[in-house]
């Protein structure tokens, strides 16, 4: 499978796009910075591992052949909102072809801290073509449940400013020149990328998470849900985790 560089002028309809029919199940959760959402799929993975499930883990933004370019661009500040999408759109591609997709394939549930949505939202804001955007993830397949952690703006703001002494320059969206202050321009880019979730989520029907509720109930929540996903059918053989 090779994930094609789309004409800035095709068209394609990435919602209408059908679900995966692979032995295994794409669970994957987005929201803002600060939902919670890491903490979340954290603690479903390890509940899933102690359910003998056959899971696997990965994380935007990870992939080794990409991070070092991101990273020099990033500290660079060289990077335009193309070319910031794209190196994204290649980490992306290169876990979905090398890790996600080779294990949907041999029956695992597999968890996507983030997923192509992120890029959606983040692009979006950054001044991207929308359609464009979505041409570029077309490859992708749709989740067969995407959790959104939804948080008011404030609190996932107050939440990120408590635990980092300085945001990084893309992260409070410093390159949009929002404003010359970071902890106002993080909130202004939040804050939009916050609307394009909402279009997202009605669109691709996430399963929204009240993420002010306690860590404990949003995880009975979650964990409520997954179940239904028939989770013997993902069980490692001989009862043990690998």
């Amino acid at each position: 499978m090779v994930a094609m560089l789309p004409s800035p002028s095709a068209s394609i309809d990435f919602a209408a796009l059908k679900r995966h029919d692979y032995r295994g199940k794409l669970i994957a959760v987005e929201g803002l910075d600060g939902s919670g959402k890491s903490t979340q799929i954290y603690l479903l993975r390890r509940w899933l591992e102690l359910q003998n499930v056959r899971v696997s883990f990965t994380e935007w933004n990870s992939a080794m052949i990409v991070k070092g370019a991101t990273r020099r661009g990033k500290k660079q500040q060289s990077l335009t909102p193309t070319t910031f999408s794209l190196v994204h759109a290649t980490d992306f591609a290169h876990r979905y072809e090398r890790h996600i997709v080779p294990l949907l394939r041999a029956g695992y549930v597999v968890l996507c801290d983030r997923y192509a949505f992120t890029a959606l939202a983040r692009d979006a804001v950054r001044g991207c073509d929308r359609e464009w955007v979505r041409n570029l993830y077309s490859f992708a397949t749709v989740p067969d449940i995407t959790f959104f952690f939804d948080v008011p703006l404030a609190t996932a703001i107050g939440r990120i400013m408590a635990g980092r002494p300085l945001l990084k320059f893309h992260e409070a969206g410093m390159d949009l020149g929002l404003s010359t202050d970071p902890a106002e321009s993080f909130r202004l880019f939040q804050g939009r990328i916050r609307d394009e979730y909402e279009r997202l989520a009605i669109e691709y029907r996430f399963t929204r998470m009240d993420a002010t509720r306690s860590i404990e109930a949003q995880q009975q929540q979650m964990r409520s849900i997954v179940a239904r996903l028939d989770l013997a059918r993902y069980a490692r053989r001989g009862g043990t985790n690998a």
